[in-house]
């Protein structure tokens, strides 16, 4: 996405239902993706709500919740589910009627009526998927995939006589040490995680009550680290690494060794993986989040890059009237 967007060529890119500026990535990823969306001619976002990657979009349009819509779900258990339409979409169209008309717009020349045809279409298309329709899912409610002339009423277990690739291959890999370091500069280790009443960043879940149990993102030190730095409880304190600094108020916990400090990344005004390292795990590629340097220090207030995000964000959500 960042590639063509930086060569001047006019790019448009339609966002449905997708967080693209990974809040919870590092310093490197999050700046690659926001250089990417600024330098594009049009960005539309298509989403429940106006999420981060919306600070970037040209045009919003309003998606449909689960309970406005009628079509299919399929889940990690291969399970194809009905769904089916509780209330009419309050923005006036469900989700596949927006793509519909946006396409159309472009001359694409769509004419469904019904998503039991978006289906029969991905039947068409889609081998393991050949046998389903509407008919077949609310005869049997749900059905696994793959179904097809072999299987036409879906697969509840797969590989009962075998794999296909054969057995397990296990493989021994050697530990390999990271190369983030603790020093004079940054003697403590930071790792980052997840709280259960926040999913990922919140988009969703930062909307509701669950607020009430994490409404901010704090920084848990242990209270001998927080002694010899100065911080007490609810400090504001900047959390600095070889990569970045954000700040946070702080949390005095002994649930952390002393020598290691943890926060949560739910918050985009705090963004906590800014200042995780480019470091990634060697196989998977996935960065290091729970292995960085920092350094903690009493701060007075939110950094100016923090500051300069939220001012960037209350511009980029005007609502403005629809054209006529």
């Amino acid at each position: 996405m960042g590639t063509p967007a930086k060569t001047g060529a006019p790019v448009t890119l339609t966002i449905d239902g997708f967080e693209v500026t990974v809040p919870e990535g590092t310093s490197v990823m999050r700046a690659a993706a926001e250089a990417g969306l600024a330098a594009m001619e049009c960005v539309i976002v298509h989403d429940l709500f106006l999420n981060e990657t919306a600070n970037y979009a040209h045009v919003f349009l309003p998606g449909s919740t689960f309970l406005e819509k009628d079509g299919t779900f399929t889940n990690a258990e291969r399970r194809i589910n009905r769904v089916r339409e509780v209330m009419k979409p309050l923005n006036g169209y469900a989700d596949w009627e927006v793509t519909q008309l946006l396409a159309n717009a472009m001359g694409a020349g769509w004419q469904y009526i019904h998503p039991s045809q978006i289906m029969d279409e991905i039947a068409a298309t889609t081998p393991s998927f050949a046998g389903v329709d509407y008919t077949l899912l609310e005869e049997k409610g749900s059905v696994q995939w793959p179904s097809n002339e072999e299987h036409p009423e879906g697969t509840p277990l797969m590989h009962v006589d075998g794999f296909v690739r054969g057995k397990g291959r296990f493989i021994v890999t050697e530990y390999v040490a990271t190369d983030e370091k603790t020093g004079p500069r940054f003697p403590l280790l930071l790792t980052t995680g997840r709280i259960l009443s926040q999913y990922n960043v919140g988009a969703q879940t930062r909307r509701t009550d669950n607020v009430v149990w994490h409404e901010q993102d704090l920084l848990e030190i242990h209270p001998h680290d927080a002694e010899t730095r100065g911080v007490k409880e609810g400090d504001w304190v900047k959390l600095a690494s070889r990569s970045g600094e954000t700040t946070l108020r702080t949390r005095l916990t002994d649930r952390v060794s002393p020598g290691v400090v943890y926060t949560t990344f739910h918050h985009p005004d705090t963004q906590a993986n800014v200042i995780t390292t480019d470091y990634s795990d060697w196989a998977t590629n996935c960065p290091e989040y729970k292995v960085t340097a920092v350094q903690i220090s009493p701060w007075n207030g939110p950094t100016d890059w923090q500051e300069e995000y939220a001012a960037q964000a209350e511009r980029s959500r005007r609502i403005l009237p629809a054209a006529e």
